[in-house]
Formats: C-alpha cells, structure tokens, sequence
C-alpha cells in the first residue's frame, strides 16, 4: 500500500509555496503524524529552510550514493537502479529528503524516456525511470513508518515536475492575487489533466505487457493529481498597490478555480472567505518570516530567547493557530485523521 503524496504547486513562483510546506511539515509533526518532506526543486529553497549552508555543502559534496534525492535516481541515467534515500531527521517525527542543484541535469533523461514509454517493448527501464521520484519517496515512507509525504518542485511546467506530479495523489495550489497567478491557473488545470490522461495511458499500456509478468512487484503510482484546493496571500502593501487592486484579482480566483483546475465553468459571486475550494488566506506574518529563517525554525515555535516579546509573541501564536486550522483542514481533504 502507497503513502498518499501531496504536492504544494503552482507554474508562478513567488507564492510562499516553500515557506508553506516548511510550517505545515512542522505543524503536522507536532500533531504526531510523521512527515517526509522532499525537496523536488532543483532550486534547494526547502532544504535551505531546514538545513543549514555547511550541512548543505556537506550532502553536496559527498560521494555517497544516497545523500539526497539526485543522488537516489543518478544511477538511472547510466546502468544502475534506484538508491534508497537517506534521509535527514530534523525533529522525532519529521524527515526530509534534501534536494540538489544538479536534480536539473536528470531534465533531459525524463524528457528522453516519455516517449518511450508508449512503444510495445522494453518498457521496464522507461517507466522505472519516469516513476523513481515516487520510488524513492514510497522507500523513505517505508523506511520510518511516516504517514505522509509533502513535496515541493518549482513553478514550471517541465519534465521533472511532471514526473513529479504523475506521483502525486493530492495537488494544493497557493496563489497571489495577480494576474500572474490567474494566468498560471490557466495554464496549470488543463496541463495537470493531459499528464494524469497520458500517465493512465502509459499505466495501462504496461499492464498489458509481457514484461508486467516478468516483474510482477514493480509497482506504479496512479497520478491522481487531485486538487484538494487552492490559498490565497492576504494582502500587503507591495510597491504602494491600493486594495481595491488586490481585491479585484482576489476576487476572480474562485471563478478561474472552477473553470481551469476543476474543468466545471461556473459563474459565481462567491468570494475566496466564502469559497470551500479556498483552504485558507495565508497572512504575511510580517518581520516574523525573516526572524524564524535566521533561526531556522517556524514562526510559530520562536520564542523569547529568538527575540519575539510583546506583539510578535502574540503574533506567533496567532500563527500557530493558523497553520494548525490548516493542517485539519488539509487532513480533512485527504481523508487522513489527526
């Protein structure tokens, strides 16, 4: 049995995905589930966020064969197989799978195999290939028994990120109120449905293969891509923009929501606060954000020794509030109990 996957993704960066994941990793394991958090960008910003430049240096430079998620799926670009992923404890019951800069130069090799995917023999190395994210994800979950798995990948629309998503059972999109965002929603539901269209044509042209008998324990992820629902920036003051700006992006999000990521046109008045698809309005948490970077911790976990006293303590635990409403609200969508 598979560990359900949520990826957090959207194709306009800029949107708090990463800091996102990084508070709802942490809020989950302070509600005794046990997190795996991957860093699928080849950017790093997630692990960054937990880990610290030495430590990072330190995965890079090893010439282990499983310091981070490159290195678990390098062999396949030549000759080797999968390597079980080591992962990195950052507290009892939250793990990550540190990402890499050079997770960009396995691009070519996933963009290679795609189409070779579909032809009528030899079909085991291409969809052992195409499928390695979520191998390597379902051999960390087994690894320590974790209850979860939370991704993050970068905002585009290319072959990892496609592999990525093929893995993926559930999709959470967070979103600015911009035109940007509202662009990438058109961009992003009706590219989510072709992959999930695509991958089932691949899985079901596997399973009718001679070679789906020769390895009768290789398992493939159905890349359900649900979308369990969108979150939406509250409104700063960003280059003196006035509010009726933000409001006026804001409120076409619900509207854009259901037409291109649910592929159901519905013209409705329906405001983000009132809308079920909106799990929450992510504050902005203000100078806290940059207090728990250099600290390398949640907002919602500084205390007085980090320097938060008076209205930034009430703040963080307004935040904590906040990411834990969120975390039942997500753990509701995925039918997963805390």
């Amino acid at each position: 049995m598979s560990l359900p996957i949520l990826t957090f993704f959207n194709n306009k960066g800029g949107v708090g995905k990463t800091s996102l994941l990084y508070h709802l990793a942490w809020m989950f394991a302070d509600l005794h589930k046990r997190v795996v958090a991957v860093d699928l960008d080849p950017q790093a910003n997630l692990t960054a966020a937990f880990l610290d430049e030495e430590e990072i240096e330190t995965l890079w430079n090893d010439n282990a064969s499983d310091s981070t998620i490159y290195h678990s799926v390098k062999p396949l670009t030549g000759i080797g197989d999968i390597v079980e992923p080591q992962l990195q404890k950052i507290a009892p019951d939250l793990y990550l799978i540190p990402g890499d800069a050079t997770l960009s130069t396995y691009e070519d090799t996933l963009s290679y195999e795609w189409p070779k995917s579909m032809v009528e023999n030899n079909l085991y190395r291409p969809m052992r290939i195409l499928s390695s994210f979520w191998q390597v994800m379902q051999m960390a979950a087994e690894k320590v028994e974790a209850d979860v798995i939370l991704v993050d990948i970068g905002p585009n629309l290319g072959a990892i990120n496609r592999s990525v998503l093929i893995a993926t059972d559930y999709v959470m999109i967070p979103l600015g109120a911009d035109l940007f965002s509202l662009q990438g929603l058109k961009n992003l539901g009706p590219t989510l449905r072709n992959w999930n269209n695509q991958w089932k044509r691949r899985v079901d042209n596997w399973a009718n293969t001679p070679e789906a008998k020769e390895y009768p324990k290789f398992q493939l992820p159905q890349g359900k891509m649900q979308s369990i629902g969108y979150l939406c920036q509250q409104y700063g003051v960003r280059l003196n923009r006035p509010v009726k700006a933000y409001d006026k992006w804001v409120n076409r999000i619900p509207v854009a929501y259901r037409e291109y990521v649910l592929n159901k046109p519905e013209k409705t008045d329906i405001k983000p606060a009132d809308d079920p698809y909106c799990l929450a309005t992510i504050k902005h948490y203000r100078s806290l954000i940059p207090m728990g970077q250099e600290h390398r911790t949640p907002i919602f976990k500084l205390t007085a020794a980090d320097g938060v006293i008076g209205s930034h303590a009430a703040a963080a635990q307004d935040a904590k509030k906040d990411f834990e409403r969120l975390a039942r609200v997500i753990a509701d969508k995925m039918s997963m109990q805390l």
